[in-house]
């Protein structure tokens, strides 16, 4: 699959989640990748780019990521596609983790596909792999579109940091694990989004993240 990528990023709840919206250039056919909340705002990005949204991506089950799916997919009649089935538990308790934080209407969520290595997913005529990169929970996953050299990676990595893996079913060995073995090697030219703060490469992130030096 071909197509032009473009990726728009909202900072969604009190922890400024990256929600994304990535479309076709050619088509603006979309998706929202992990709506966390704030859906007003992330329906008026929508508008705003005159994008018509396909389904909803979800990298990992946590509250800042996937709290506002379930109502999302409802607002706007699409599937939702991740993350892996290791983060059910996650889904499951999604109220309940977001009165434990002050996120209200959280819903639990039932995604309409569980992804796994190895998975495809289409956007359009945008094409993404699936690479499951446990550690920081136990079914996070990796979008990356090899044509367009560039990935979704949640909270796998970030500039200058790695995901946190204090959360139940975290696991820092795993997860440094998983980016070196299955995601460094995507190649040094892919451009990621992080699940919060600022873009990088994976490259850069190899030679200068303090987290992948050891």
């Amino acid at each position: 699959m071909a197509g032009t990528p473009r990726a728009g990023i909202i900072p969604v709840t009190p922890f400024q989640q990256n929600c994304t919206l990535i479309w076709s250039d050619e088509t603006k056919i979309g998706a929202v990748v992990d709506p966390g909340g704030d859906l007003d705002r992330i329906e008026a990005a929508i508008r705003d780019q005159g994008i018509t949204i396909e389904k909803i991506l979800l990298t990992h089950g946590h509250i800042d990521h996937a709290g506002g799916a379930d109502e999302l997919r409802e607002r706007l009649g699409v599937p939702i596609e991740g993350p892996h089935e290791a983060d059910r538990y996650l889904l499951d308790s999604l109220p309940e983790t977001g009165a434990n934080y002050g996120i209200d209407g959280a819903r639990a969520v039932t995604p309409d596909r569980w992804l796994a290595e190895g998975d495809a997913v289409s956007v359009g005529e945008l094409g993404f792999d699936i690479v499951h990169a446990p550690g920081h929970s136990p079914g996070s996953v990796v979008f990356v579109s090899r044509d367009a050299r560039f990935a979704l990676v949640g909270d796998v990595v970030f500039k200058g940091s790695v995901g946190r893996t204090d959360l139940p079913g975290g696991n820092h060995d795993q997860l440094i694990r998983a980016i070196k073995d299955k995601v460094l090697p995507l190649g040094d030219d892919i451009a990621f989004i992080p699940g919060h703060g600022p873009t990088s490469t994976l490259g850069e992130e190899r030679m200068t993240n303090p987290f992948l030096q050891e």
